[in-house]
């Protein structure tokens, strides 16, 4: 069920970015917009689990020199690349690299931030 609450917290994370930023940076096209914000919202997902903690460790250095903002650069890599595996399955999520991709990746965070401190983790 923690899944599944997350998960929706990135689609409407997704859907924000959207409706926030013009379309030359972010856009979805099709006739079902959802169903590319969900497919989005999940390979992001797997995205982070898989590919994040490499990327984390291989600039580990680039991190703590610059304070951890280097993540950013990460999180808009990782959202460019979730968005271009999207467009290979035929789902219409496009981010604009680099620009859309870094902007994009600071409203996710931000929504998703604020989203999960109204959720609380029962141990």
């Amino acid at each position: 069920m923690k899944l599944i609450i997350h998960w929706l917290i990135i689609v409407i994370s997704l859907y924000v970015a959207t409706i926030i930023l013009p379309d030359n940076l972010i856009s979805v096209q099709g006739s079902d917009a959802w169903l590319a914000f969900t497919v989005m919202a999940a390979v992001l997902g797997l995205v982070n689990v898989f590919i994040r903690p490499i990327l984390k460790l291989l600039s580990c250095g680039l991190i703590v020199i610059t304070l951890g903002l280097f993540t950013l650069v990460i999180n808009a890599f990782l959202l460019w690349f979730s968005s271009w595996l999207c467009q290979l399955m035929g789902i219409g999520f496009y981010v604009q690299f680099p620009w859309g991709a870094l902007w994009g990746s600071i409203i996710v965070s931000v929504v998703s931030f604020v989203f999960n401190l109204f959720i609380r983790d029962k141990k």
